[in-house]
């Protein structure tokens, strides 16, 4: 597949689940959702859907586990929404890029400010 269509079909789904987990996903078990990428496969009949979810850890697992369960739903929105060949299985995945992110800049942020308070010491 040409890498021009595949990045502009990635797009399009990010942008289409993004307002469907907005508008449409009412389960109150869906916590705060923030879609960081999807991955379109080469045959078009599959798709990662990275997310990351604001919360506790049990709040995150049962959110994903929420979105798992509602990915037939979702699918069919995708479907009726957009025209391509295939409609994509979707799996939904944490994005650990992002959480990674986040320790690391928590330690960068704590080595900072005990650098501040060393340097403080008389």
């Amino acid at each position: 597949m040409n890498p021009r269509k595949k990045k502009r079909i990635e797009e399009m789904l990010r942008r289409e689940l993004s307002s469907i987990l907005l508008h449409e996903v009412r389960d109150p078990r869906a916590g705060f959702i923030t879609l960081t990428r999807v991955e379109l496969s080469e045959d078009q009949r599959s798709a990662r859907v990275y997310l990351t979810v604001r919360g506790t850890e049990e709040e995150r697992d049962e959110t994903l586990q929420t979105l798992r369960r509602a990915h037939g739903y979702i699918q069919s929105l995708i479907g009726r929404r957009l025209s391509l060949r295939y409609t994509p299985v979707l799996r939904f995945r944490e994005d650990k890029e992002v959480l990674n992110a986040m320790r690391l800049e928590k330690l960068i942020d704590r080595a900072r400010r005990e650098d501040r308070e060393f340097r403080d010491v008389p």
